[in-house]
């Protein structure tokens, strides 16, 4: 199926999505079945075909299966340094582009949510989505004048997620090199998040606070929101201005336009993790829209994935970014144990190994806080944040570990400001990092 075909069908009961995720299961099998078998006989068979041949196959399973399957797809794309890089190069399409639901599949679920149809409901209504991503795909719209966004979930998503994370988690398993006991706390907070991302009724209480708790900082919009016109499914909003990333740099805009943007988004992540204790969390190039109006206006979208912090991991969090705790070992080391990375039954050889890779990781990841201002517009610091998840996959000594460690709510605080330092790197921006509060 190509990326611009609209979808006539999609798989919602649990038995069809299986049934299709068995089949791409049983074909990256073959793929590796088929990959061993050449090098077992010495015939030359790249690691990196395989990986782009399984990529391949399973992106457009994802796509045509989309919910929540594609949903940790576009999660995936963001961890750069988890997953080999045809994996990710593949996976970051769905950031972007998947293809769209039909007309009546669009109409059926207006008329299931509200006994009438689009047109009967608006003033204007373009039956061809805009947007199609993992969750929902989003309709222009007009009523009484205003222009309007209008999000549409697909049939059957909330209802598939816990048997679609069953489905993926052996693959993804044998991509990523885990064991499942290992993940399965994390694999929860995943699941959790997506359960809450199906949720439009939440989206939009939650869209309505971000945007009254953040109204006074500078350079952000939020969309005005429209209760009578959504529902657990359908999700309408005003359409704010601005283009997406990849768009908005073509046009060139100026290194202080650049700046002012980069800044916005910095102030509004710093501001949520230290004075709301709740981040959105999903900070893919998908979710904003840049505008150059009044010297760099970013527009905030989309506030199905929500973080709540609690203030125990906020500190530590926090106190492992800080400067003094990098020069003090004896700091570093007692934050560590109290997050759980470090255990009283380590031994010294695995806790010394612990502590010089947390050392190496919480110098780069945490040296934009350690500086008044932050050159993100240097490619080679994120360039540097990938070579280090490289080398950490590598490692010997960790990989016999092969397990997590620490909180399970770091998965999400450490996949938002990943996400974040990728947008300002790709924005070129600098940026002053000191939060004044």
């Amino acid at each position: 199926m190509s990326d611009d075909q609209p979808q006539e069908s999609l798989p919602t009961s649990k038995v069809a999505r299986a049934a299709r995720f068995a089949k791409t299961g049983l074909k990256v099998g073959a793929n590796y079945v088929q990959h061993y078998a050449k090098k077992a006989v010495g015939a030359d068979s790249p690691t990196a075909d395989l990986h782009q041949a399984n990529a391949a196959e399973l992106y457009g399973t994802l796509s045509e299966m989309k919910g929540s399957v594609l949903k940790v797809a576009q999660m995936l794309a963001m961890e750069k340094n988890l997953l080999p890089p045809a994996y990710a190069e593949q996976f970051r399409q769905a950031q972007y582009q998947t293809p769209p639901l039909s007309g009546p599949l669009v109409v059926k679920a207006f008329r299931d949510a509200f006994g009438h149809s689009p047109s009967q409901l608006f003033d204007e209504f373009e039956p061809e989505a805009r947007q199609a991503a993992s969750i929902g795909q989003v309709h222009f719209a007009r009523k009484l004048g205003k222009p309007l966004a209008v999000k549409v979930q697909y049939p059957g998503v909330g209802a598939s997620i816990r048997s679609d994370i069953a489905m993926v988690k052996p693959v993804a398993l044998r991509i990523i090199g885990l064991k499942e006991e290992t993940l399965r706390p994390y694999l929860a907070e995943v699941e959790a998040r997506l359960m809450e991302e199906t949720d439009y009724k939440l989206e939009l209480s939650r869209g309505q606070a971000v945007a009254a708790k953040c109204g006074h900082l500078p350079h952000l919009q939020f969309p005005t929101y429209y209760p009578a016109l959504s529902s657990a499914r359908i999700l309408t909003m005003a359409w704010l201005p601005g283009q997406h990333l990849k768009e908005f740099l073509a046009t060139e805009p100026s290194p202080a336009v650049r700046n002012q943007l980069g800044q916005a988004l910095w102030d509004f992540y710093q501001y949520q993790l230290r004075e709301l204790r709740q981040l959105h969390a999903d900070p893919h190039p998908g979710n904003f829209l840049f505008s150059s109006a009044n010297g760099g206006t970013v527009g905030v979208l989309d506030f199905g994935c929500v973080k709540d912090v609690p203030p125990l991991e906020q500190q530590q969090f926090l106190a492992l970014l800080a400067p003094e705790t990098l020069a003090d070992p004896a700091r570093l080391e007692a934050l560590l144990t109290e997050a759980g990375v470090l255990r009283p039954a380590d031994a010294p050889a695995l806790r010394a190994m612990y502590l010089r890779t947390l050392t190496q990781s919480l110098e780069l990841v945490g040296r934009p806080f350690r500086q008044d201002t932050f050159d993100f517009g240097d490619p080679a610091y994120l360039q540097s944040l990938y070579a280090l998840g490289d080398d950490l996959l590598q490692d010997q000594e960790l990989r016999q570990q092969r397990e997590p460690r620490g909180s399970a709510h770091f998965v999400y605080l450490n996949r938002t400001f990943v996400g974040l330092f990728s947008l300002l790197t790709e924005l070129g921006a600098v940026v002053r990092t000191q939060y004044e509060g």
